[in-house]
């Protein structure tokens, strides 16, 4: 089993250009083919593991050399991954992505997932179809796959235009996200009330809130979820440094943290995609692991939980 330093030393040299990462080497981490769940609305499968823009990946996409970028994106679809999430207020990172994605014609093999946030700019309808627009012109296709409201401002007025746009063919999922637990009451209204199809929130090992009301409320208004910050955005490797993962982990299927932490998210059943950011083909290609093979059962699940919870807090 190759390990995730391995990995990162692979991810170095691929990123300078000096080593090609071959297809056989990268599946080393995983335990079969991904898991697939389906969009509830239309039945469409998606991977369980895919990528985020913000943090390290949105880090690098705001440098002048691209090939970091271009070789994460590189590992997540050749080794099955197809969901790339972004927003246009993540730095570069959808304008670089959108260049690469569009320059190696690989519009077809992602399903991309962007968000309209325009309360900086007056929060107006038309500032919001003009960043959508912008969106359309980076990623090069039309339909979109998903386009969110993101973090919930101006939802109601926001709402109108993504139902137009999708009526129009132009759009094929809407949704909504937050990453803010004062704001749970509030998704979930949206969630009882407007025909979306989408929600991003935040969710992890030791960030169980949403699991009380939202994610429940998900499966029962048969809404998708794309999960954001399984790792605590930093927090989680924070509070695991120095540790080995325990040996019970292999039980399913887990090698390394990303995957224990990845397992956790992807075992409850409201959960569509898990969208880890990460700017190294290496961890890439590891936290894919976190979705293949074995998912830890309700029993696993409470002694994963019991023996984060159990560490000092980050």
């Amino acid at each position: 089993m190759v390990t995730r330093r391995e990995f990162v030393q692979y991810s170095a040299a691929a990123a300078s250009g000096a080593l090609s990462l071959k297809a056989s080497l990268l599946r080393a981490q995983q335990a079969g083919p991904l898991i697939r769940r389906r969009i509830p609305s239309t039945g469409e499968e998606l991977p369980i593991v895919g990528l985020g823009s913000s943090a390290t990946f949105r880090a690098v996409a705001n440098d002048d050399d691209f090939s970091s970028v271009r070789a994460v994106l590189a590992a997540l679809i050749d080794n099955g991954g197809t969901v790339f999430d972004t927003a246009p207020v993540y730095g570069a990172s959808e304008e670089v992505a959108g260049q690469i994605v569009r320059e190696q014609e690989l519009q077809d093999r992602l399903f991309w997932a962007t968000k309209i946030n325009v309360s900086r700019l007056g929060g107006s309808v038309e500032a919001a179809r003009a960043q959508v627009e912008t969106s359309f012109e980076r990623f090069g296709k039309t339909p979109m796959d998903l386009i969110q409201v993101h973090n919930m401002p101006d939802f109601a007025a926001q709402l109108p235009m993504l139902e137009a746009l999708k009526e129009e063919g132009r759009i094929r999922y809407i949704g909504v996200t937050t990453t803010d637990s004062n704001l749970y009451a509030q998704i979930a209204e949206i969630m009882r009330t407007a025909p979306i199809d989408f929600i991003g929130i935040d969710y992890a090992i030791d960030n169980r809130e949403a699991a009380e009301m939202v994610l429940p409320l998900a499966q029962d208004r048969g809404i998708a979820v794309l999960n954001y910050a399984p790792f605590g955005r930093t927090r989680l490797w924070r509070r695991v440094a120095g540790r080995d993962v325990p040996e019970w982990a292999a039980e399913f299927g887990a090698t390394s943290w990303a995957q224990f932490f990845i397992k956790y998210v992807a075992a409850n059943p409201a959960i569509t995609v898990v969208t880890p950011a990460t700017s190294r083909p290496a961890n890439m290609i590891d936290n894919l692991g976190g979705g293949a093979g074995e998912l830890p059962d309700e029993a696993t699940r409470r002694r994963m939980a019991e023996l984060v919870d159990a560490l000092p807090a980050a």
